[in-house]
Parts: C-alpha cells; sequence; structure tokens
C-alpha cells in the first residue's frame, strides 16, 4: 500500500505537542538505556572507529554466562547484566575492561530461544542509581557502589510472565519513578515505581483482545512529553498508547494495526519516534509480511481514525528495532536490507541491503555521526556511512554470537557477544 501524505497542519501541530529525540539531545559520555539517551538509538557526537572487528580489540573481558542484555554506560563506568553461577547479576567495568564489582541476586531462569536469555532486558541509569530487570522477575534498584538499594520479585508480586518467548522489555527511567510494562498472555500493564525505595506508585492495566500470541511483547516504553507533561509511549497487543507518567492515566491510544487478525505476530521492535511521528513495525518482517505504520503524535483519546498518517506493507522488521537520525528514520530487517524512509510520508529515501548469509539481524543498529553499525546473529558486524546515502565502509566477524546492541563510549565502540564484552577503539 502506498504511503498517504497528511496535512501540513496536522504535522506542525504534531511537533508543537511532541517534544523528543536528538531535538533535546544534549550529547554527553553517557548511553544511560538501551537505545541511547533520546531513545533514537543515535547520537550526533563523538568520532568511532568504522572498523569493528577482532584485530580492532583494546580490550575484551570474559563474560560469565550468556546473556543478550546492551551494555549501558554512565561516564567511566559501564554495566552490564549476565547470569554468574546460575545467579542474576550486574558487573560493573571501567572503560579500560577492569571489573569494579558485581552485584548477585536470586536463581536465574534462562532463555528459551536460542538467541535468548535470562537477563534479555538491558539496564538503565540516571548515575545516581541502575536498575535491572530479568526474566527470573528480580527487579532491583543498585548504587553506584554496587549496594543494593531495593529489590522485589515482579513475578510472586504479580504472577508468571506468559510469553512464548524470553522477557525483553527493559525499565526506563521518568523523573522520579522506573518504569516497566508487562505484555503477555494474561493481566497486561505499565507501572511505575519510586526509584528511591521501590514501593508502586501505579499500575495501569493494558489488556486488549488479540489472535493467539500477538498479545505477547517484548518492546520497551518510550519516554516522551506531551503537552508540556512527561509520557510513556508502549506498543504491543495491537495498540500504541500513551499514558502520563506522574499517574499512568492513559491518555490517547491508537488500534487497528491487524484488521485481517492474523495470529502469531508478537510486538517485538521498539518504535522510534521523529518528527512528531511514531515509526511503528509490526508483522513478520522475517517471513515476508512485514508492516509498517506512521501515527502522529498528540491529541487525546481514541485517536485510531485520524491519527495514522500512512502504512506500508513491503518494508519493515520483526525484531531490529528502527533507528532515528537527524529527522529521518532507518529501519533494518531481519535479512539485511536497510531503508531510509521520510517519516511524515512514509516514503524510501534510499534502500540497500547488507550481505547476505543463514543468519539474521536480531540486534538493533545505532547511528553515530551518520554512520550506521550494525551486527548480525553469528557476530559480523558492518559499518555504513547512511548521511546522504548509503557507503559501506566494512566487515568483519566476532567469533561470538552477538544479540545485544552495539555502544558508543567517547571514541570507541562496545560490542557484548555471549562470551565476552569487547572494546573497540579507533586506530
Amino acid at each position: 500500500m502506498n504511503p498517504t501524505p497528511s496535512s501540513a497542519f496536522c504535522l506542525l501541530t504534531s511537533v508543537l505537542l511532541f517534544a523528543t529525540g536528538p531535538a533535546q539531545a544534549v550529547e554527553s559520555a553517557h548511553w544511560p538505556q538501551w537505545r541511547g539517551p533520546t531513545h533514537s538509538g543515535s547520537t550526533t557526537g563523538g568520532t568511532l572507529p568504522t572498523k569493528v572487528g577482532p584485530a580492532d580489540v583494546l580490550w575484551q573481558v570474559a563474560l560469565p554466562g550468556k546473556g543478550c542484555s546492551t551494555p549501558v554506560v554512565w561516564g567511566n563506568r559501564i554495566y552490564v547484566t549476565a547470569p554468574v553461577e546460575g545467579k542474576d547479576a550486574l558487573i560493573a567495568f571501567d572503560l579500560d575492561g577492569r571489573k569494579l564489582w558485581q552485584t548477585t541476586f536470586a536463581g536465574e531462569s534462562p532463555g528459551r530461544h536460542r538467541n535468548g536469555s535470562g537477563s534479555n532486558p538491558s539496564p538503565v541509569t540516571d548515575g545516581r542509581g541502575i536498575y535491572v530487570q530479568f526474566k527470573s522477575g528480580q527487579f532491583a534498584a543498585v548504587n553506584p557502589d554496587g549496594s543494593i538499594r531495593w529489590q522485589i520479585n515482579l513475578v510472586e508480586k504479580f504472577g508468571p510472565v506468559k510469553l512464548f518467548w524470553d522477557y525483553g522489555s527493559s525499565p526506563v527511567l521518568t523523573e522520579r519513578h522506573v518504569v516497566v510494562a508487562r505484555m503477555h498472555e494474561g493481566d497486561s500493564w505499565v507501572a511505575a515505581f519510586d526509584q528511591a525505595t521501590g514501593e508502586l506508585r501505579w499500575k495501569t492495566a493494558r489488556n486488549y483482545e488479540t489472535p493467539r500470541e500477538v498479545d505477547n511483547g517484548y518492546t520497551t516504553p518510550l519516554v516522551v512529553r506531551h503537552e508540556g507533561r512527561e509520557a510513556l509511549l508502549t506498543w504491543g497487543a495491537q495498540h500504541l498508547t500513551l499514558h502520563d507518567a506522574a499517574d499512568g492515566r492513559l491518555v490517547w491510544s491508537c488500534g487497528d494495526f491487524n484488521p485481517e487478525g492474523t495470529v502469531f505476530w508478537p510486538a517485538v521492535a521498539t518504535p522510534v519516534v521523529a518528527q512528531g511521528v511514531a515509526v511503528v513495525c509490526f508483522g513478520r518482517a522475517d517471513r515476508g509480511t512485514p508492516r509498517l505504520h506512521g501515527i502522529k503524535l498528540g491529541g487525546k483519546g481514541d485517536v485510531t481514525a485520524t491519527h495514522r498518517l500512512w502504512k506500508r506493507e513491503d518494508v519493515g522488521s520483526f525484531v531490529p528495532s528502527p533507528v532515528e537520525y537527524k529527522g529521518l528514520v532507518y529501519i533494518l530487517s531481519d535479512r539485511g536490507q536497510l531503508d531510509c524512509l521520510d517519516p511524515l510520508t512514509g516514503r524510501t529515501v534510499w534502500s540497500e541491503a547488507l550481505p547476505r548469509a543463514s543468519s539474521n539481524f536480531y540486534a538493533s543498529p545505532m547511528i553515530a555521526d551518520g554512520i550506521l553499525y550494525s551486527v548480525r546473529e553469528d557476530g559480523a558486524v558492518y559499518v555504513a556511512r547512511v548521511e546522504g546515502g548509503f557507503q559501506l565502509l566494512s566487515e568483519s566477524k566476532f567469533d561470538d554470537r552477538v544479540i545485544a546492541s552495539i555502544v558508543p563510549v567517547r571514541d570507541r565502540v562496545l560490542v557484548r557477544g555471549e562470551k565476552f564484552l569487547y572494546c573497540v577503539a579507533k586506530k
């Protein structure tokens, strides 16, 4: 289906109502959450290496067990989750790869998928605390010295998670709370906990009737601003919803993402916001049935009939989340097709393809200073200039499976494999 353009007035209203992404970004030495400081998967700062492979490694450290979470960085600290002797754990390293401490919790719940683990969710930090969540239900705040501030078990508190595959949603921080989402075959919700005490501040139901497995969600909420207030944008169960971050109140919702009632379409890729438009991947791009939607932000109530700007059925992603960079959106499909899109119209700016193999792309790509970094599950890393067009700069391969996203650290990048954490520096 061809994209349907919207009126200039509606788009201007959307941009005025919503401010998020790099328009607000202040470049820093931090990559505090899975998709970076602005939930965009990109940064405009830094001069990073353009070749990322075993020959370029500055240091590497062995990890104690299989984890698929993406590391986060605050200043001179790297935080990563992994199992340690059968227990969930958070490990801190400095920028030279020296382990500073590790904090363990209760027993690990191992992954079910070959590319899954009990440590799928990534940590989130504001420098004053590091917040972690695991498949086992362990949910905790850890102080910068490694001591536990508080911990609870969400499975014990709210019941077992009924996802077909492994838990994947990462916690996010608002001004006052740490927020988690549970979307599964059962009671689904978004909930906020006090950063200082772990006390539940609000919990809002998010239950929708869907075809089989479509209620399963692995996405992470986005923290945005709506009419001057913090809000949480959450995708899953065939609905894009916006909740007030202070009290969890539902502000608006958009549905009609699966009018045919197709089964086995869980939400895996997290949306990205660009120019006041949420770009939402759905369908099964890995099986030749992609769906891609552009949803205008803003408004109140049910906006299903009014806020869908465009829809495409020829491009999309199932697992890798899209990236926003300087107002454009980049979609990396599971099989390596890379599309640059205008988020206002959904039209393709350019389209290229990374080399194909029997393996898929599971990690979400990252863009830094106009250069895209992507890694395939078999350890193949591709670096390409994407600003103003496509130019493949390098390709290398680690002898390690890689599911986590590549992370920029000043003039270096981190690659988290199943066996090792690698740091690559520019030569």
